[in-house]
């Protein structure tokens, strides 16, 4: 029972546990961790095999925090210096979106206002080396380590342009300040339309300067379409100003709750909303996250306004970064994220790392403002629930094998002009059949592919022969829907066209005010908009 003791008090010293902790709980504790011990002894000592073991206790330490949430991790002696670039503001990169395009390390797309952009390196163009040293068989992964660095440090790139002429250029790494709201602007009928797509510093201003500014240019503006799709959130400040432009001052929006009580807190609005009363629309989506999740949550409980959209992702949790000896560290959740009805909108269900999508019945029920019901355990769901759109298999393929990107790179190639956003509107679709054509591009659907493998797993079955003659009439109903595919998705073909082309002038600008025209969830928000009884009707 000594030896107990001594291990129990070794446990809650380690661990912070207080000695005012149940007797059960200490012994429990110090119980397994001796256990532990021992099991690793005896597999050190008497496996058939040399046992790594450092490896075998990695296995151990990732399973232990793989079993809390997908957030809890243990960062190793050798993964602090990557995990530091990841995560570290003093790193940078030279201001672009890469990837390996045909072998060759590409930029797939600069951002506005980096110095990439500045000296005149556009989308299509080649990174042949670095710091003199080629590209050549580097994978993805490995040119981003090497292009990003400190802030302020320069890196020295060989580019390749779109007539293949080699400069030398030397690229700052340098904070590229993205913008979080690259479009504001009417769709329809006077309903005005915000598109934040992360929420960093400024948010809420930009938000707030986007209103005034429709508000300026349309006095009897209608309603307002919030776009929160594909935003993975960011400062939770700004979630806070942001809901504060359209709730009084005092409201209290979110609260964090732990184990510990330092880490309780409550965010209240502080400052005078921007408006009260314009009816609004949030559209979001499954990767609508974290901050998004806050802001929509605060929309609805508070009856602010509508969300539209698919149940948003699910991640409401706070981490912290904790030494843990031996330059190692464990970056661990301490709390949750709260909103006005008392709902959490952390999902409790994952797998494979990802949040599961669990039923409604088996979550939690609260009350909005007005008494509505809203539920918890699985991120914020829609007050209105569109399915989530279809990207159709022949698109996909397309979009994997840079076909629209190559395409694009071919109409820009010998142009310097610039379009305005009004005028990108490309019709050209045979001239795109016939370089689709002339790459000997092959569009092997995704339901072939499923018939192949069907196909290779009966062959020596009993039942091939009889069935063989059906499985070759149905891969020639197949055949003949994929050559006609891209006809029959011509309208889903062009879009991507003309959503890559405005990039190439407006950056995310050009895409965002591509697409609107044919966005059906934009289409349902603005038929809510304008119809005051509906809208209303939904938040009683």
């Amino acid at each position: 029972m000594k030896r107990y003791l001594i291990i129990a008090g070794l446990a809650a010293s380690c661990l912070g546990i207080s000695f005012v902790t149940t007797n059960d709980r200490i012994f429990e504790i110090s119980k397994n961790i001796e256990i532990f011990i021992n099991i690793f002894k005896e597999l050190n000592a008497n496996y058939v095999d040399q046992i790594d073991p450092g490896k075998l206790m990695r296995t151990g330490i990732d399973a232990m925090v793989g079993s809390l949430d997908p957030y809890t991790n243990y960062i190793s002696e050798s993964q602090v210096e990557s995990y530091r670039i990841t995560d570290d503001a003093r790193y940078r990169g030279i201001g672009a979106k890469v990837d390996i395009v045909d072998g060759e390390l590409t930029i797939m797309e600069p951002y506005e206002g980096s110095t990439l952009a500045e000296a005149g390196i556009k989308a299509g163009d080649i990174v042949t080396k670095i710091g003199g040293s080629s590209t050549k068989g580097l994978s993805i992964e490995e040119a981003n380590k090497i292009l990003r660095g400190v802030g302020g440090t320069n890196l020295k790139v060989t580019i390749k342009n779109r007539q293949g002429v080699e400069e030398d250029h030397s690229l700052e790494r340098a904070n590229v300040n993205l913008k979080n709201v690259p479009y504001y602007g009417f769709v329809e009928d006077g309903i005005g339309y915000i598109a934040l797509t992360t929420f960093t510093a400024d948010a809420s201003k930009n938000i707030a300067k986007g209103l005034k500014d429709l508000k300026k240019e349309n006095p009897s503006i209608k309603g307002l379409i919030l776009d929160l799709r594909n935003n993975g959130g960011g400062l939770l400040r700004e979630a806070v100003n942001i809901s504060n432009l359209f709730i009084p001052r005092d409201q209290l929006i979110v609260s964090t709750r732990g184990k510990l009580e330092e880490n309780d807190k409550e965010f209240k609005t502080v400052g005078n909303p921007v408006d009260l009363d314009i009816p609004i629309t949030v559209l979001i989506n499954k990767k609508s996250a974290s901050a998004s999740e806050i802001v929509s949550g605060v929309i609805q409980d508070l009856d602010r306004g509508i969300i539209v959209g698919q149940r948003s992702y699910g991640k409401g949790l706070v981490q912290n970064t904790k030494d843990v000896g031996y330059n190692s560290r464990v970056k661990l959740t301490t709390s949750k994220y709260y909103i006005p009805s008392g709902r959490c909108i952390q999902s409790v269900e994952y797998e494979n790392g990802e949040p599961k999508d669990i039923s409604d019945s088996a979550r939690s029920k609260f009350k909005t403002k007005n008494g509505r019901e809203v539920l918890d355990g699985g991120g914020v769901t829609p007050d209105v629930k569109l399915p989530a759109p279809v990207i159709p298999d022949v698109v996909e393929k397309l979009t994997q094998n840079h076909i629209f990107f190559k395409y694009v790179n071919k109409l820009v190639a010998n142009s310097n002009d610039s379009l305005a956003l009004e005028e990108i509107n490309f019709t050209d679709f045979s001239d795109f059949k016939t370089f689709v054509q002339n790459l000997n591009f092959k569009y092997i659907s995704q339901t072939k592919s499923e018939l192949d493998k069907f196909d290779s797993n009966i062959e020596k079955s009993e039942y091939y022969d009889a069935l063989s003659n059906e499985l070759a009439s149905i891969r020639a109903k197949i055949e003949s829907n994929e050559s006609n595919a891209l006809d029959a998705h011509k309208e889903d073909i062009l879009i991507e066209i003309n959503k890559e082309l405005a990039a190439r002038y407006h950056y995310e600008k050009g895409k965002i005010y591509s697409t609107l025209d044919q966005d059906d969830e934009i289409k349902v928000c603005v038929d809510l908009l304008l119809d005051e009884a509906k809208y209303n009707a939904l938040l009683q």
